[in-house]
């Protein structure tokens, strides 16, 4: 039995409540972005913001790079339950590891992504998308604040571990 202001990892449990705060944030933040994007675009509208850089709506009903987008629905509910798979298994390693910034940095961040996403595929049946980058006339795949939120702490989670491998030597 945890003892008043501890999990069962031993840790408070106070220690652990601002990743899910910078989490939470996060998901705002890819909600709200979301939300003004589907109410003053249509699927397909576009804005030139610069010369590499657009506003779009897009649907992605597949994983990143529009993987399985025509599979034929049922990932739909494969992706929204690997979703939740991961924020349930995030939340307990920030439990675990809270004391550890890079590394509940970089996990928050994909929690709030990975929910921010799963939101979207319950929603809608898909993930809007509005961040269009291109170069040359080759655009990049459009994406979302979730995304980015989803890549920022993957390479906060490299870099943790290349620096826990260092610390190591």
């Amino acid at each position: 039995m945890a003892t008043r202001g501890k999990t069962s990892f031993g840790k408070s449990s106070a220690s652990w409540l601002p990743w899910l705060g910078l989490a939470l944030i996060i998901l705002i933040l890819d909600q709200f972005t979301k939300v003004l994007i589907t109410g003053y675009y249509q699927l397909g509208d576009s804005t030139r913001v610069t010369g590499f850089f657009n506003i779009v709506r897009a649907h992605n009903t597949g994983a990143a790079f529009s993987f399985l987008a025509g599979a034929g629905g049922w990932q739909r509910w494969f992706f929204t339950g690997i979703g939740v798979a991961a924020a349930l298994f995030i939340i307990w390693m920030l439990r675990k590891h809270a004391g550890q910034k890079l590394f509940s940095f970089a996990m928050a961040c994909v929690l709030g992504g990975a929910i921010g996403n799963v939101i979207d595929r319950m929603m809608h049946g898909y993930v809007v998308d509005f961040l269009d980058f291109h170069w040359r006339g080759m655009h990049f795949a459009a994406f979302n604040l979730a995304d980015a939120a989803i890549t920022l702490g993957a390479i906060c989670l490299i870099l943790d571990e290349l620096l826990r491998v260092k610390r190591g030597k």
